[in-house]
């Protein structure tokens, strides 16, 4: 995901809301999430510190094809949860009874789904769309399967391969 989308939804405000924070316009905002435009470092810095965050830097393995596309999908689970966590949860959990059962080999990753499972919803959100090893680890064993139709699979999958064509 785009740094400055990742930063404006990681505190729920519109390209014009995070624009007037940051004094710059809103079709700035708008061409840094296109990718048009490029923010330096000093100008992610100064949005995040506008908002009361901290600016990280880290270094990770490049993002394969399948990591990439296991986020998209998990990009629309991650709306889901917003939307309505209630019933993501329950199916999530429901899902994870019966992983931890076929799959014991994966009861470290499992376990901690558990606890993410108790995470507030936003918190959640965040772990499920990191680009960390642990999260790409997480996703492979994700208990959010089945929660999209197929047709929403195929849409997403679609979106995936327009994108990667871009």
């Amino acid at each position: 995901m785009n740094i400055i989308r990742q930063l404006r939804h990681q505190v729920q405000l519109t390209q014009a809301q995070l624009a007037a924070m940051g004094a710059t316009s809103q079709s700035t905002i708008a061409a840094y999430e296109s990718g048009s435009k490029s923010p330096t470092l000093r100008t992610v810095r100064r949005l995040a510190t506008v908002l009361g965050l901290e600016l990280e830097i880290r270094f990770v393995a490049a993002l394969t094809r399948e990591d990439r596309r296991s986020l998209a999908y998990h990009q629309v689970i991650a709306e889901r949860l917003a939307w309505n966590p209630g019933p993501v949860l329950e199916k999530a959990r429901k899902n994870l009874k019966r992983l931890q059962t076929l799959h014991p080999h994966a009861g470290h990753l499992l376990s901690l789904w558990s606890a993410w499972l108790n995470l507030p919803p936003r918190m959640m959100k965040d772990q499920i769309m990191d680009i960390s090893e642990l999260a790409r680890d997480m996703r492979q064993v994700s208990p959010f399967s089945g929660l999209l139709s197929a047709a929403e699979r195929r849409r997403v999958l679609a979106d995936f391969r327009s994108g990667m064509a871009a």
